[in-house]
């Protein structure tokens, strides 16, 4: 969702340039069309009354920094503190936050209903403050007759108070680490401790977490990253990540292909690294739930044996999820006939959806004879390979998972 435009309007010639230490107005009730490099109009009325005089304003993403010196009928009065060049309809941050903008506004309330009949996966939501933004944005798809995950673009700094920050991580299906208005509106030097406080508590929330803006901004002109690019992405695979996401770099750059190939190789040597099979998820924990439980089971076994992978038959995609929590780097076939659980764990980090089919059968062995051929046919498997299965009594029953058995593929399984 587009999220509410706080953004100044337009110049009359498209530009200008402005000074350090010049005089520079923010006007609502200024002609939206004719700002010069004295004011411009902006699109969001609130602004005059959730600013004082020393309130530190940010244009394009922190590029223009303007500090507040009064109030005057609904202009914001301001000097230039860092100059340069700024063009039409750029975005309006407040440093610490504080901007009382709804996060769900009339447009996008009108949109989740067209959304809702695309039959996606997940609806990204902008600019959340609080829970109840996203359980809002739930209610809205839930009332149109769509079930899908929500993300929180986190790019708030009131989402980011510890507790809202939990709040938040747990209304929603998974949270993206939206760097770009975060880190202008609490600060570049604290957005990387963020960005891992972020990843961390999904995980431990059994939530997923997407790192996201200006991961490989330089190959938008060029069909190389950068090493500290390189390092940025490896370093969001090591935290544990689920999904890295490009921006312009794909949506207007010059290079698409070349940076998704990049990113692509890059995740798959940090993959490799032994980092990544480190995990104390939920290590002293007491579980409520048996199909929790059987999930960090197979984990544990799967760590600590030579297993080639790992085989939840799943109708809801909870136990592929809690799996997915633990670093591991083994491959986990998430196996359903439900096309929307398909479509929702190809988010979760190292989980591969599969169709399969129980067509009413409760032959357990059976089952695994089938599970066996699947992963034959699709070249997951050979002989002598060790995996791991869960499911539950075979009724197709959410929440039944409570089995756990180890095959060798080769050892009397085949059909």
């Amino acid at each position: 969702m587009q999220g509410p435009k706080i953004r100044i309007a337009r110049f009359k010639d498209t530009k200008v340039y402005l000074d350090e230490g010049q005089d520079f107005a923010l006007d609502i009730n200024f002609d939206p069309l004719l700002g010069d490099n004295t004011q411009v109009g902006i699109t969001y009325e609130p602004l005059a009354l959730e600013v004082v005089p020393g309130s530190r304003v940010l244009l394009d993403d922190g590029r223009i920094v303007l500090d507040v010196i009064n109030v005057i009928d609904m202009r914001v009065n301001c000097t230039v503190i860092v100059g340069g060049a700024l063009s039409n309809n750029k975005g309006i941050n407040l440093l610490g936050g504080g901007l009382s903008a709804a996060a769900l506004t009339d447009k996008d309330k009108e949109d989740i209903k067209t959304v809702a009949l695309m039959n996606c996966d997940y609806v990204a939501i902008s600019f959340p403050r609080c829970a109840e933004d996203l359980n809002e944005a739930r209610r809205l798809l839930e009332a149109e007759g769509c079930y899908a995950g929500i993300v929180a673009k986190v790019e708030r700094a009131e989402a980011i108070v510890p507790e809202v920050m939990d709040e938040i991580i747990l209304a929603s299906d998974a949270v993206m680490v939206a760097r770009g208005d975060l880190g202008v509106e609490i600060g570049d030097a604290n957005l990387p401790a963020v960005q891992k406080q972020l990843i961390k508590r999904a995980r431990e929330l059994n939530r997923l977490a997407i790192t996201a803006t200006q991961m490989m901004e330089s190959m938008i002109e060029n069909p190389i990253p950068t090493r500290a690019e390189v390092f940025d992405v490896a370093n969001a695979v090591y935290d544990g990540t689920d999904a890295i996401m490009l921006s312009a770099e794909t949506a207007s750059g010059n290079y698409p292909i070349k940076a998704v190939e990049a990113m692509d190789r890059i995740c798959i040597e940090a993959e490799k690294q032994a980092i990544v099979r480190e995990s104390d998820h939920r290590i002293n924990a007491e579980f409520d739930r048996i199909d929790e439980a059987v999930a960090m089971s197979a984990m544990y076994m799967a760590n600590h044996t030579k297993i080639k992978g790992i085989v939840s038959l799943t109708e809801s995609g909870s136990t592929p999820l809690w799996m997915s929590r633990i670093s591991s780097g083994i491959p986990i076939f998430a196996f359903s006939s439900q096309e929307k659980t398909l479509g929702k764990v190809t988010l979760f980090r190292g989980v591969f959806p599969m169709f399969f089919e129980l067509n009413g059968k409760d032959d357990h062995a059976e089952v695994n004879r089938e599970i066996v051929a699947k992963l034959r046919k699709w070249h997951k498997a050979k002989d002598g390979d060790k995996f791991i299965i869960t499911k539950g009594d075979l009724k197709g029953v959410e929440g039944g998972t409570n089995a756990l058995k180890v095959i060798v593929i080769g050892q009397g399984l085949t059909p």
